[in-house]
């Protein structure tokens, strides 16, 4: 395992429905350290960029309009094999399917508007990253329980 960081975001359905704090909550008890956070509202150039790999894709469209719709909170987290940790804790892309305990399958009900988006790779979280933050923008500091919570 190793020290790495990841981008999260909650979603426009999550911030209509006052879901920023829970979500950041789950991510801090886990273990995980918040370096970066930021509200926005995403526009279509962005989220043409966040949403490349899907450009071909028939529900591309879908994925653009709901992620313009309304605000987001964008966020990079830090920890031991935060990619993983992140992607677990979410649980699967359908709530439906996602099993209780997670974010997704605890907060969400719909696939079109599932909450949370978090990076799926090591590559996708540094191009995420870099969308919405710039380097400044993420801070470096210890937290005093780090030894506890990492290798």
């Amino acid at each position: 395992m190793a020290i790495e960081r990841t981008f999260a975001m909650v979603k426009p359905d999550g911030v209509q429905r006052g879901l920023i704090g829970k979500v950041i909550q789950r991510f801090e008890d886990k273990g995980l350290k918040l370096v970066a956070l930021k509200m926005l509202w995403i526009d279509q150039d962005l989220a043409s960029r966040h949403y490349a790999e899907h450009v071909e894709k028939p529900f591309f469209r879908e994925l653009t309009d709901f992620i313009t719709s309304g605000p987001v909170a964008a966020m990079v987290l830090e920890g031991d094999n935060a990619i993983e940790q992140v992607r677990t804790m979410m649980g699967a892309t359908d709530p439906q399917k996602s099993p209780p305990g997670s974010i997704r399958g605890d907060l969400g009900m719909i696939l079109s508007k599932n909450v949370v988006h978090g990076s799926d790779k090591p590559e996708s979280a540094e191009r995420e990253i870099g969308l919405f933050f710039e380097d400044n923008e993420l801070m470096d500091y210890k937290k005093t329980d780090e030894d506890w919570l990492n290798e």
